[in-house]
């Protein structure tokens, strides 16, 4: 397993945790986060974090990695996402892919694809 493939599934854990801080040590302090719930993408720590506070509020993300694979100079993921509300009441249920690139062996940027 490559260095970048044992941060991304440290990272999985730890946001599945929500340990908020613990994901953000591994992005760039630059980072380039897509914003999945209201669109766009916040860029840095502060915009990552207030936006997972907020998704943390009213969401119950969980996501799960079920394989990685490399494209170019990002590392792909397939991932198995599912999303409940705060009642429990099951919102999303489906594979999507997250494609990360990297900076200085951090996290410079993500995005998601539709499978």
């Amino acid at each position: 397993m490559s260095l970048q493939t044992e941060l991304l599934s440290r990272i999985y854990v730890a946001f599945n945790r929500r340990e908020i801080e613990t994901v953000l040590s591994a992005l760039h302090p630059d980072v380039d986060w897509p914003n999945g719930m209201e669109g766009g993408r916040v860029l840095g720590h502060d915009a990552v974090r207030a936006y997972w506070t907020r998704q943390f509020q009213i969401l119950d993300p969980h996501v799960e990695p079920r394989s990685f694979t490399t494209e170019n100079d990002c590392v792909v993921v397939d991932v198995e996402q599912v999303v409940h509300d705060k009642s429990g009441k099951l919102l999303v249920s489906q594979m999507v892919q997250h494609v990360y690139q990297f900076h200085d062996g951090l996290v410079w940027r993500m995005d998601i694809r539709a499978v």
